[in-house]
């Protein structure tokens, strides 16, 4: 906690993420971390247009064992973050689900390997846990009700998981974008400016190799995500610009818990200039 209690004149990013994690305890907040119920919440600012498909939300696991499955879907639980069993033909042949005990992890596997039964003891684990109780003290999850949510799988343009696109959105402006992929293989992660400028910075991965384009979609995206901003001093906006589409995928107010990394880490004062944090949210 000691780290969340120096927060009182933040200046960099990762010190404006926990005076945000400490102050911010909007309902607003509560609804941007729920899988479920920030998809009324984006229908209502951007149009219903921009989600994926759902095919099914419950709150219990059983209910699941009655789901006519498609091909290739997306499970996941709505109240927290790093949790995702992903199905489709397009998963490496050896790649299995893990145990109902290490289930809090992504994984892709092929329709083959997607045991109903299985699916359903990993997500019943997902319910028992109450997310974000580690040093940074999350407290948004435990707002959140505990379900599991039946997406489709979005394809990426070789016929996998598609690359993810982040945009850092302060005061409804869009000021950095970040850009991961390899999500199941060679991750790779790049950061670049509205303008599709790169920003020679890591925050871990390496870059990607060739340099990544500037994608179709990319004002639509930044349009959409300042959309969403409004009304808020900062959201990082996830989305998937896939077969044509511009697609939504979530909104995170704390991202990494407060403990981004920035490579060099003149970097985390440049992402906190643009964010103004209030005295006090209202």
């Amino acid at each position: 906690m000691l780290r969340l209690w120096r927060t009182r004149n933040p200046t960099t990013f990762r010190e404006k993420v926990r005076y945000k994690m400490l102050r911010d305890r909007r309902s607003l907040i509560v609804t941007f971390a729920d899988k479920a119920a920030v998809r009324d919440h984006v229908a209502s600012l951007v149009g219903e247009q921009y989600l994926p498909r759902v095919y099914a939300i419950v709150d219990d696991p059983q209910r699941l064992l009655n789901l006519d499955w498609p091909e290739s879907y997306v499970v996941k639980p709505t109240h927290g973050s790093g949790a995702a069993l992903v199905v489709s033909p397009t998963a490496p042949a050896d790649a299995r689900l893990p145990e109902a005990r290490w289930g809090w992890v992504y994984r892709h596997v092929r329709p083959e390997q997607a045991n109903p039964h299985e699916i359903a003891a990993i997500a019943a684990g997902w319910l028992e846990k109450l997310y974000g109780q580690g040093p940074n003290r999350e407290w948004v999850y435990g707002q959140v009700p505990r379900r599991v949510i039946v997406e489709e799988f979005l394809v990426g343009g070789d016929g996998g998981v598609p690359d993810d696109y982040k945009l850092f959105v302060f005061h409804g402006r869009c000021h950095f974008i970040q850009v991961d992929g390899g999500r199941f293989g060679a991750r790779t992660q790049d950061f670049f400016r509205p303008d599709w400028t790169r920003i020679p910075m890591s925050g871990g991965p390496p870059w990607a190799d060739p340099e990544r384009s500037r994608p179709a979609h990319l004002d639509e995206m930044i349009d959409i995500a300042e959309r969403l901003g409004e009304g808020t001093d900062f959201v990082r906006v996830d989305l998937y610009d896939v077969a044509g589409r511009v697609v939504f995928g979530e909104l995170t107010s704390f991202p990494a818990g407060g403990d981004s990394p920035f490579e060099p880490e003149s970097y985390n004062a440049e992402f906190g200039r643009p964010w103004t944090v209030p005295r006090r949210y209202r």
